[in-house]
């Protein structure tokens, strides 16, 4: 059953969320099924040939390799294949799986247990909890901050505000302010080409006063081969931790799955400037490339932690690593 709000937050010590009655349970099945269907690109160009590969023919050198290909022009990426295809192989050929049947589910299970690593928790137990968001220009990271706001207040009935620090582009604050209206939550903004480090520590200082429970903290699209850029960066998040020693508390990187292979590097160059606590993945509805949520995974260590298929509310979703590898190659 895919995973939901409350099964991504940590709140007064506890995953919050009660058990899920019927109601709950489809709506849940919902989202997988929304998951499915807007994976359909990557699946439509994996799905296939994975299915070709293991059900028809004999287990040879042949097949492996063009197990491999199909995985990496998904962009899972060469190192990610390699281990998954090579323990596949080796299960194969010990006898432990038989038929198509078994080596589909096993690859499933192999792709899912590689997205899973570190904790894929958001944790909420600060008073109030700071999350800094970033990534480039173009990855949608305004509008996941937007639509988290929203459900952060909506599902979870907590007092959030935003912080504009995006000073530079000339629509970000605009599109945030129009985003807190819509979630009914308070911002901070400054004027335009203002220094983003006073907004961030005047979005702090407001919500700490005003009792709120949790501040983001928008950041300009920094552009991952702009040194200086980068250095402002971790500037931002050293004027945070002057108010909240401790924060930020949680840094999302948001990467546009379309860019693929680029969007890993991004993923680990922001990583060596400031600490990536999780990975929000976008624009998964526009791509044959979704195997790159597993290669930022594997090859990282970085936890995918919410992703993006479309642009409804609802389309923000919490990852579900089980889910989404059975969204990828599971056939129709």
């Amino acid at each position: 059953m895919a995973r939901d709000w409350r099964d991504l937050f940590i709140t007064d010590a506890a995953v919050a969320g009660p058990a899920a009655d019927s109601g709950e349970v489809e709506r849940r099945s919902g989202f997988f099924r929304r998951l499915r269907e807007n994976l359909s690109k990557t699946r439509a160009a994996l799905a296939a040939e994975v299915q070709a590969t293991l059900f028809e023919g004999d287990l040879d050198e042949e097949t492996w390799e063009r197990l491999e290909e199909a995985l990496i022009m998904a962009d899972v990426g060469a190192q990610t294949t390699a281990r998954v295809v090579g323990e596949l192989e080796d299960e194969a050929d010990a006898g432990d799986l038989v038929g198509g049947e078994a080596l589909s589910a096993r690859l499933i299970e192999l792709m899912a247990a590689l997205a899973r690593v570190g904790d894929d928790h958001i944790d909420l137990r600060h008073t109030p909890t700071v999350i800094m968001a970033v990534g480039v220009n173009g990855t949608g990271k305004t509008t996941t901050i937007g639509k988290l706001a929203w459900h952060l207040q909506r599902e979870l009935g907590l007092k959030v505000v935003l912080g504009a620090a995006d000073t530079f582009r000339a629509a970000a604050t605009e599109q945030l302010e129009g985003w807190a209206q819509r979630a009914g939550c308070e911002i901070v903004t400054g004027p335009a080409g203002s220094d983003p480090g006073s907004v961030a520590f005047d979005a702090v200082a407001k919500g700490r006063q005003g009792g709120a429970d949790v501040i983001i903290v928008d950041t300009a699209g920094r552009l991952h081969n702009q040194d200086h850029l980068m250095e402002e960066l971790a500037k931002i998040r050293r004027v945070i931790a002057k108010q909240m020693p401790d924060a930020p508390h949680e840094t999302l990187l948001t990467v546009d799955a379309t860019t693929g292979q680029n969007g890993l590097r991004q993923a680990k160059l922001f990583s060596e400037i400031v600490r990536v606590d999780g990975i929000v993945l976008t624009k998964l509805d526009g791509t044959a490339k979704g195997g790159i949520a597993l290669a930022i995974a594997g090859e990282l260590g970085i936890p995918v932690k919410l992703i993006g298929i479309g642009e409804a509310l609802d389309d923000l979703r919490p990852f579900d690593a089980d889910d989404f590898a059975a969204a990828l190659l599971a056939a129709d």
